[in-house]
């Protein structure tokens, strides 16, 4: 289908364009940004006035919960919040069951992923088989199966030996290395910041030391392998005075931090708030300013939403017992237009982060910008429309938010996949 946006707003951060101008899509890809090309014919024109369009939005953590885990989410119920969020583009952990280190695994989540006809999906390799940290998985064959990098999820290698050998592979062919910095013997039993809200609660804590300890070993294995490595979901202030030493020591190093980082902090958790707990914990509210400026100075990359969705039962638990994980895929958008307000950023430089930014780290060259020629995702939202975080609202199974009850910024009008027309709201 012919599709002519017609009088938005177009942000495109990968081309600084900021400008109304309108969009013309056909045969799946952009053909015309601001003037039609010759003899198009539309079948469908969208009046975009008062909205924003921009590439489909990238997420660089969303747990689908398949295979394994079909009781807590589906990939029809994830996509589907993935349509409702503007997001056209997932990149999904390894730790599902089985995990993704077999070629066979990544091509029928891939062949799942595309029969359902909507959001890309971009699988991120088991680094180890297992996730055990023992033996090295085969790497260039899951690249060719459709892996775009290699993480163990939350899953830490406990034998730093493996782990720079398994650097070193993936630096020899190229492949980027993503890890999540968590020293699992400081962090063991621990649910919540080592702090004054756990002491006080009498929660077990996991110290802001268990993510700098591992997060050096990280570093210096990458500076003495050359791997290219992106930390995933920052969550401590003294982790990005490391990020930048080893910038400027040469290392090819990137980071996210996942969106509810930038807006909570340990004392959230209130009273026993399940809702709030998640691995790496919300820490102090010093670290989460310093997260914020991070980002919004460039030292953070991008944003992700870590989306774990988590049945009611294990978010009902005591704090404790209950299962860590938020769901985020419909928040990613809203959460990161709140935050962008309260920095006073450029809307331009906002999306930024959940678009370009992204897709460079995911290696996805044919998405996150609106390039002629380019792939037509294309999100349509209105920035200025608040909407009620509910549990109606939430399309993906799992309603476990700390932003129930909450007014947030930001709500998508339509989807576009490959020039597919996938959402739009009522």
């Amino acid at each position: 289908m012919n599709i002519h946006i017609t009088n938005g707003r177009i942000i495109d951060p990968a081309n600084r364009l900021d400008a109304k101008q309108d969009l013309y899509i056909a045969d799946g890809k952009i053909v015309g940004v601001g003037q039609a090309p010759a003899g198009f014919t539309a079948a469908r024109t969208i009046d975009a006035s008062g909205l924003i369009v921009a590439p489909g939005l990238i997420d660089l953590a969303a747990r689908l919960r398949e295979p394994g885990f079909e009781y807590k989410a589906t990939l029809e119920s994830e996509m589907d919040a993935a349509m409702a969020g503007g997001i056209t583009s997932l990149a999904i952990p390894p730790d599902t069951d089985p995990v993704l280190d077999e070629p066979g695994l990544v091509e029928m989540l891939c062949y799942r992923a595309k029969k359902l006809n909507r959001a890309h999906v971009y699988p991120v390799g088991a680094l180890t088989i297992g996730l055990k940290g023992e033996q090295l998985s085969e790497m260039a064959e899951l690249v060719e199966a459709g892996c775009v990098a290699f993480s163990q999820a939350n899953v830490p290698i406990l034998d730093t030996r493996v782990l720079g050998r398994a650097m070193q592979y993936a630096s020899t062919f190229g492949f980027r290395v993503w890890l999540q910095p968590l020293d699992p013997y400081l962090a063991r039993g621990g649910v919540a910041h080592d702090g004054e809200v756990a002491s006080r609660l009498g929660l077990p804590g996991i110290p802001a030391s268990a993510e700098i300890v591992a997060l050096f070993t990280y570093l210096r294995l990458a500076r003495q392998t050359g791997a290219r490595l992106h930390i995933t979901r920052l969550s401590s202030a003294e982790s990005l005075d490391l990020i930048e030493q080893a910038r400027k020591d040469g290392v090819d190093v990137t980071c996210d931090v996942a969106a509810h980082h930038l807006h909570l902090c340990d004392m959230d958790i209130g009273y026993f708030n399940p809702h709030c707990h998640v691995i790496p914990p919300l820490r102090s509210q010093r670290d989460r300013i310093a997260l914020s400026k991070a980002l919004a100075d460039g030292r953070i990359n991008a944003i992700c939403s870590d989306h774990t969705p988590v049945d009611d039962d294990a978010k009902q638990a005591p704090f404790s017992e209950s299962e860590p994980g938020t769901t985020g895929l419909e928040l990613l958008l809203p959460l990161t237009l709140k935050w962008a307000a309260e920095h006073k950023l450029p809307l331009i430089d906002a999306v930024a982060r959940i678009t370009s930014e992204a897709a460079k780290i995911a290696g996805i060259a044919k998405g996150g910008h609106l390039s002629v020629g380019a792939r037509a995702d294309v999100c349509v939202f209105d920035p200025d429309t608040y909407q009620l975080i509910d549990r109606s609202m939430l399309k993906s199974q799992g309603k476990n938010t700390p932003f129930l009850g909450l007014e947030l910024p930001g709500k998508v009008r339509y989807t576009l996949v490959e020039g597919t027309l996938m959402y739009e709201a009522s």
